[in-house]
């Protein structure tokens, strides 16, 4: 995510981050490198104008020429002036409403109906809603099908009329079915163009009236860049609508309309799609965003992403099997599960602090923990409770079983202990000298 524009940010103010000697001549000449990185990053010649001078104006203005950290402080104000762009605050999701009733438009192409699922889905597993998808999307039958596809794989009933071609009643009918029904939440998936019409723009607006929605999302590409900018401003002239959703911010994107849509539209940015999978969608964090464009991770979203899928009862059984030194290969099993829950590598990676710039140009494959896995499910389960027991002669056999080598089967089983030494350790008093060692070490 923003791979490029993280890089040539990372350059422009890598003079200033040392301790060398911070001129205006060169927080000027940094700053025209920040805004070339931001013209590359396909944001409006303006906005990365207006941005800069900004950012030129509070640092002259704080004395960061004679602070004893410049370069940390010129960062921060890049880091808070990159905050407010992108909106400064993290605007919810409104539920108001008997049932919340949430307009999905744009183009088509844009994610529009898999978002529609995605957001379902985390209405029910994150704000135990009770959601109904709408089909409103008459002209493409099989916009209709992958909605009910989507709808089957979460759970979630879809409301669609065969034969009807006027999308204003099937949404009028769908909250009829819904009031009657207990659903509590409606997501109605419109039909999206080509390019922005007239025609499209009147039958959205007219569903728009008929059916009041407490939400209005259009939903963009990210990867389209300036042109989304450009679209939205086309829908919310016309819709008034009242937030963004960015999708497929994972793939190869400039970071253009993330950065420059806000400022554009003056509506916040209110979720953000990272990949394909229907869990696969975030609240979208401003300075958190900020944090992950200028390389400073997300450690936050990472904590909160492992709190979801963590299970305290679990916990408690791998407390116990830690203490009395029983923790196998089944209870490392059941973590790399869990991590995996938390979503795709590549995306997790990037939230660590100095993780993305350190892997850079590394293939960070899902699959990553595959050969692991392998060589687990290829022990025998007195070999998985007792990793002591593994002689030579029993690692040549899981290497066959699970189509590794030899040198890889030790690898994990090195791992392994390293592992839970330092679990025993964590445990006891060791934890205590542990974090000590750590206090020391800063």
């Amino acid at each position: 995510m923003f791979d490029n524009l993280s890089d040539k940010l990372d350059k422009a103010l890598h003079v200033l981050k040392g301790h060398g000697s911070i001129t205006e001549v060169n927080v000027a000449e940094t700053l025209k490198e920040v805004r070339r990185a931001l013209l590359d990053a396909d944001v409006n010649f303006k906005i990365a104008k207006d941005f800069t001078n900004r950012v030129k104006e509070k640092a002259l203005g704080q004395n960061v020429l004679t602070t004893l950290q410049p370069g940390q402080l010129m960062v921060k104000i890049v880091k808070d002036e990159l905050t407010e762009l992108m909106g400064g605050e993290t605007e919810g999701i409104n539920l108001g409403g008997t049932p919340t009733i949430i307009l999905m438009s744009g183009l088509q192409g844009s994610g529009k109906t898999t978002f529609s699922g995605k957001l379902a889905n985390f209405l029910k597993s994150k704000k135990s809603k009770n959601p109904l998808l709408v089909a409103c999307d008459v002209y493409r039958p099989a916009a209709i099908n992958q909605l009910h596809v989507v709808g089957e794989q979460i759970g979630v009933e879809v409301y669609s009329e065969e034969g009807n071609m006027n999308p204003v009643e099937i949404a009028q009918n769908a909250l009829k079915h819904a009031k009657q029904n207990g659903f509590n939440v409606v997501i109605v998936d419109t039909a999206g163009r080509l390019a922005v019409d007239e025609e499209m723009m009147t039958e959205i607006a007219n569903i728009h009236k008929a059916i009041k929605p407490q939400e209005t999302l259009f939903v963009v590409d990210s990867m389209t860049g300036q042109d989304a900018v450009n679209t939205a401003k086309s829908f919310n002239d016309r819709l008034n609508f009242e937030g963004v959703v960015l999708t497929k911010l994972d793939g190869d994107t400039r970071g253009g309309a993330a950065i420059s849509i806000k400022s554009v539209v003056d509506k916040p940015i209110k979720f953000i799609g990272t990949g394909e999978k229907m869990d696969a969608i975030d609240v979208f964090h401003p300075a958190r965003m900020a944090d992950r464009i200028l390389g400073m991770g997300d450690v936050v979203s990472l904590v909160e992403r492992a709190q979801e899928q963590f299970d305290e009862e679990e916990a408690r059984k791998l407390q116990k099997k830690i203490a009395k030194n029983q923790f196998g290969f089944d209870d490392f099993l059941k973590q790399i599960q869990q991590v995996k829950k938390m979503g795709s590598m590549k995306d997790l990676v990037g939230m660590i602090p100095g993780a993305g710039k350190a892997l850079k140009g590394m293939d960070i494959d899902d699959d990553a923990f595959k050969h692991i896995e392998a060589i687990i499910h290829s022990m025998t389960p007195e070999e998985r409770s007792k990793p002591s027991i593994i002689d030579a002669r029993r690692k040549k056999r899981i290497g066959k079983g699970s189509g590794t080598s030899v040198q890889q089967v030790n690898q994990l089983l090195k791992q392994f202990n390293q592992m839970s030494k330092m679990m025993k350790m964590m445990q006891g008093g060791g934890g205590r000298k542990m974090m000590q060692m750590m206090g020391k070490m800063r």
